[in-house]
């Protein structure tokens, strides 16, 4: 039986890719920060959806910041596939807490790799990279276009790529990075912008909300099904070399156009809701993410297929579902 090990097992990504390692198989441990409140909102149903496969399904409290946690960890799973989706994700939150995301997202991918070299086990490595590492580079992007990040999340996230290939070069090891472009689901954190924008759209609709305040309405980026995304991952580890891939869906959407998707299927007009909030523009803007996927496509058979607009209409129809009396 395989063993992977998921840092940011809570997050959205770190949900579906449990879920999906857990149906192939696999016995799961993931790596939760202690709180004082649960954070568990996304990973607890899946002991309910795959009964089966609740005692496979491991957690285990740890931290990026903490590099000895995670070699104890690493030594007592001796896992065969480690999945590195920890981070401080958020563009916004990473200008005001800078240190804190270098920290997690940069340095946190450091003591990671150290913590597999250290314990000498042969395993398998997935680096979680972001097209927000693109940053002022125009789309399409793809693996050899060159990183210009515009933010310290999208300069984190260059340190621990880098970080994942100079390991890969300077010991050997399996270290593969997946730079994936923005990817959405029903379990998408509430202060991003598309889950903000479905969120809204199902108060108003419900009467409880009636306006909904925006940043840059017309900042472009490559929107995917979370879910899906999670297959990629994988298939990026069972390659037989290391390498990087970019995921994406190939199609630019605004922020704008967005909107028009989600009020629009709820039977209301986004222009009579949506404001302009001058607290939610960025210092640097990133004004184009568009993925060219064509390596993970012709290499992996990896593509989304979830569309833009379908995507948009299931976040609205959970989140509708989700508050409705």
């Amino acid at each position: 039986m395989k063993r992977a090990f998921i840092t940011g097992v809570t997050g959205q990504d770190g949900s579906y890719l449990a879920e999906l390692l857990l149906s192939k198989g696999y016995e799961v441990h993931g790596l939760v920060r202690r709180s004082s409140s649960f954070n568990r909102g996304r990973i607890d149903p899946i002991r309910e959806s795959q009964p089966e496969a609740a005692e496979r399904f491991h957690l285990h409290y740890g931290d990026m910041t903490d590099g000895v946690s995670l070699v104890n960890l690493i030594r007592a799973i001796e896992p065969h596939e480690v999945y590195n989706l920890a981070a401080q994700s958020h563009v916004q939150v990473s200008f005001e807490m800078p240190e804190y995301t270098a920290s997690t997202d940069g340095i946190g991918t450091i003591r990671l790799l150290e913590a597999i070299r250290a314990s000498g086990l042969e395993c398998r490595f997935y680096q979680a990279s972001t097209s927000e590492m693109f940053g002022a580079s125009p789309p399409p992007q793809d693996e050899t276009t060159p990183l210009a990040p515009r933010s310290p999340y999208g300069a984190a996230k260059v340190f621990g790529h880098w970080a994942t290939v100079n390991y890969r070069d300077a010991y050997g090891m399996f270290a593969a990075s997946g730079i994936l472009f923005n990817h959405e689901s029903p379990r998408r954190g509430e202060n991003f912008v598309t889950r903000k924008i479905t969120q809204a759209v199902a108060r108003i609709k419900l009467g409880r909300q009636e306006h909904l305040y925006l940043g840059n309405l017309d900042a472009i980026r490559d929107w995917g099904f979370a879910q899906e995304y999670v297959e990629g991952m994988w298939r990026v580890l069972q390659h037989d070399e290391p390498e990087t891939f970019v995921l994406g869906t190939g199609v630019g959407t605004t922020v704008r156009e967005f909107c028009d998707l989600a009020f629009s299927h709820a039977g209301l007009d986004w222009q009579e809701h949506v404001r302009h909030g001058d607290r939610f523009e960025r210092p640097n803007e990133v004004d184009a993410l568009v993925a060219d996927p064509s390596k993970v496509q012709d290499v992996l058979g990896w593509r989304a297929t979830t569309t833009v607009a379908q995507l948009a209409q299931l976040m609205v129809d959970a989140d509708l579902a989700d508050l409705s009396p």
